[in-house]
């Protein structure tokens, strides 16, 4: 039997997959439209998009806001599957990178690394200017009910709106963490105890809007068996990225992806960012050289709000942008905690293809239990 499909408002995609928005280019057009194509959502991460634009240091937002708009329309032109946006909210550019996956017609917006109180107000406020009303999903991205009930109720007062969807991120998760370093290995904290308290949560919110306000689970889900586990708990889909990383449709270099390959168990690591969260990334010389007191940093990009260039050790849009480009000695590799269940680069047809196995298979030992 196919998967269930995953609606979001007027939105359906037949396969309950969101493939993670993972900056700094990892990915972009390519992997974002080959996912959409396959009936899944596909996600542009908006974080320093505008690396290769020859203005991106002397005016990073236009440069920025510029390349999304260019991605957008290049991932258009090869499927007319679901597009979708990540951006953080701790970009210093994060007001005009909305407006502008508003403007291109980006069919969602998720966001994260710090709750958009002002997503809705930003979506309002470009439908006024244009006199159109923008058919953008709003998504945030949570880590547990007590932040999906704050973002619920101040939405509502500021801008009478309510999420269209949650993506509810776990520990398991690459990148930057919505948790206490010390909190990441309590069961209390983990995806499957978070997401049916965001789902009790929403019920309320539910009743109000007349509505569901789907819930996504997200970090650590690795395979057919787990998309199998989330849903019969009661999400409406699930978020993966590290599986996305390991395709030939992936923007990264090669290099990059072969570190996801190559990776065991005990190269994974959490590293403090300057974005001022934990984030769970690859081992390597570039971090090594962190640990033993050297400092790498020259601020010239201003990416994020909530980075301090006098006290950051490096500067982790550097660091990223070197990784994507597959100088690993010069940065590091932002992974999931099952990074190093990755045995091989593939497609994205066949993984997802590998995925329907598994959880047809998970779902006829559930039958049968």
């Amino acid at each position: 039997m196919p998967f269930p499909s995953l609606t979001i408002g007027d939105l359906v995609a037949k396969i309950p997959i969101i493939q993670g928005g993972m900056g700094v280019g990892i990915s972009l057009h390519r992997l974002a439209a080959a996912v959409a194509a396959e009936s899944g959502i596909g996600v542009i991460a908006g974080a320093m998009i505008g690396m290769r634009e020859p203005d991106v240091a002397s005016n990073p937002a236009a440069a920025n806001s510029r390349a999304l708009a260019t991605e957008l329309r290049k991932a258009r032109a090869l499927t007319d599957g679901i597009i979708g946006v990540n951006i953080m909210v701790a970009l210093t550019d994060f007001a005009s990178l909305v407006r502008t996956a508003i403007l291109e017609r980006a069919d969602l917006i998720f966001s994260g690394a710090g709750l958009p109180t002002d997503l809705p107000s930003l979506w309002r406020a470009t439908c006024e200017e244009k006199k159109e009303e923008f058919r953008t999903k709003l998504v945030p991205i949570v880590s547990s009910a007590r932040a999906a009930t704050l973002l619920c109720k101040k939405w509502l007062s500021r801008a009478a709106y309510l999420p269209d969807a949650f993506v509810v991120e776990g520990p398991k998760a690459g990148g930057h963490l919505g948790f206490k370093s010390e909190d990441l290995d309590k069961p209390e904290f983990s995806l499957e105890a978070v997401v049916p308290k965001v789902l009790e949560a929403m019920k309320p919110f539910e009743d109000q809007a007349g509505r569901k306000i789907p819930v996504v689970a997200a970090g650590g889900v690795f395979s057919g068996e787990d998309i199998h586990t989330f849903l019969n708990m009661g999400a409406a889909g699930v978020q993966m990225a590290t599986r996305f990383v390991a395709t030939e449709e992936c923007d990264a270099n090669i290099r990059f992806k072969q570190a996801y390959v190559d990776a065991r168990e005990e190269d994974v690591t959490i590293i403090k960012s300057p974005v001022g969260m934990p984030g769970r990334a690859l081992k390597g010389r570039f971090l090594d050289a962190l640990e033993e007191g050297k400092r790498n940093f020259r601020c010239i990009f201003h990416c994020i709000t909530t980075c301090d260039p006098e006290k950051s050790p490096y500067c982790i849009a550097a660091a990223l942008l070197n990784a994507m480009k597959g100088n690993l000695d010069k940065g590091f590799a932002f992974s999931g905690a099952n990074v190093f269940r990755v045995t091989g680069i593939t497609t994205v047809k066949e993984l997802i293809a590998s995925l329907q196995s598994e959880f047809d298979a998970a779902r006829i030992a559930f039958m049968r239990s």
